[in-house]
Parts: C-alpha cells; structure tokens; sequence
C-alpha cells in the first residue's frame, strides 16, 4: 500500500536529492545528442562530431542518443549510490511486508474504525484473527490518534460508544475486550454493512 507514499519517503532518505533517476545521472554523465532543423534539406538532422568521440548511449524510452563525458571515477560514485538506493528499497519493503503491516498494510489515517467480521471461523481461525488484529493494535493502532471496534453480529457489538484516544490504556482495554469476545454470535445477511455504517456513523472517522 504504502511503497510509494514514498515520495516523502524518498525525499526523507535523499533519494529525490540525490538525483538519481536515469535522465538526471544522464545529464551529470554527459550531454544530450542533438538533432537539429536544417532548412536546405528540410529536414531534423543530428550532428556527427561526437560520432566515435564519446561512448554514447542511446535511452530505450524516447530513442534520445546521450554522448558519456564522465571519468570512471564519477560514474563509480553513481554505482555506489545506486547501490545505497537499492538497500534503502530493499530495506523499506521488508519492513512494509512484516508483521501487521504484512497484513494490514500502513495504516496512515488518524482516526480509524476496525468492523470485525468472523462469520463462521473455525475456532483456530478465530484465535488467528484474535491474534493478528492484536498485532495490528499494538504495532500500529498505538502510533494514531483515536480508533475503535465493532464486531458484526446480530446484535451490533462495538468496544467503545465512539471513538476513542489512543493510549498504552485503550490499547490494552481494546485487546483485552477482543480477547473476550465469544468465538459463535448470532448473525444475520446484513450484519456486516450495519456494522460498516455504525463505523461510518461517527463524524470524526477517516478510514
């Protein structure tokens, strides 16, 4: 969900800064070959000068012909940077696809509503639920501001009236509460979109 919320995450680490796309390393390596307009012959003409002069190299995007100007001193300090950006990718999807956020994805709003929905889980099912929204509680849930539950069922359950401040406190009660919930509940058809839109309901709900 979030790789590419990355233009801050980009500019956070310097990669924006650092100017390390291919057009940009292109143009600090060496220059654009031109093609001009030449009236006598009525047509887009490129110069030859630099033909056999320069390696050039010749982008796949738009066919634009780059003569390479750089020692190789320059174009190793880009290959070490590109290195340094790629760890940096490597470690920031490592980081997006474990624990909660594996399942959850990064939950970037503030003030959330989670509608449980355990139709008719098995009861090892209902513990693996039990045990992943307490990871998402816990790992993410702590770092937002307001948030509540509500369980989908028959006879609507919600962990609080409305939403609540996030604290070390509310937490716990909040695990705590899903912990106790029974694993069977009566439901009905529209169970769920009731509880969506009690979740939907409390004006100061973003997501």
């Amino acid at each position: 969900q979030s790789l590419v919320s990355s233009s801050k995450w980009l500019q956070r680490y310097g990669l924006k800064r650092n100017k390390l796309s291919l057009s940009q390393i292109l143009s600090q390596i060496g220059f654009q070959h031109r093609k001009d307009y030449v009236t006598t012959l009525g047509k887009p003409v490129a110069s030859r000068y630099a033909d056999g002069l320069f390696p050039q190299y010749k982008r796949a995007q738009d066919g634009s012909v780059y003569n390479l100007t750089a020692k190789k001193e320059l174009i190793l300090h880009f290959l070490d940077c590109l290195m340094g950006a790629i760890e940096l990718y490597q470690q920031r999807i490592e980081w997006l696809t474990s624990d909660s956020r594996q399942i959850f994805g990064v939950i970037q709003e503030r003030c959330i509503v989670i509608v449980l929905d355990f139709g008719t889980a098995a009861p090892t099912e209902f513990d693996l639920c039990r045990d992943a929204l307490s990871m998402v509680l816990v790992e993410q849930v702590i770092q937002i501001a307001r948030f509540n539950l509500i369980r989908a069922a028959q006879d609507l359950m919600k962990w609080q009236q409305k939403c609540t401040p996030v604290s070390e406190h509310t937490v716990k009660s909040a695990v705590t509460w899903l912990w106790k919930l029974d694993h069977m509940t009566a439901v009905s058809h529209t169970s769920s979109a009731e509880a969506l839109l009690e979740a939907m309901g409390d004006e100061a709900v973003s997501s």
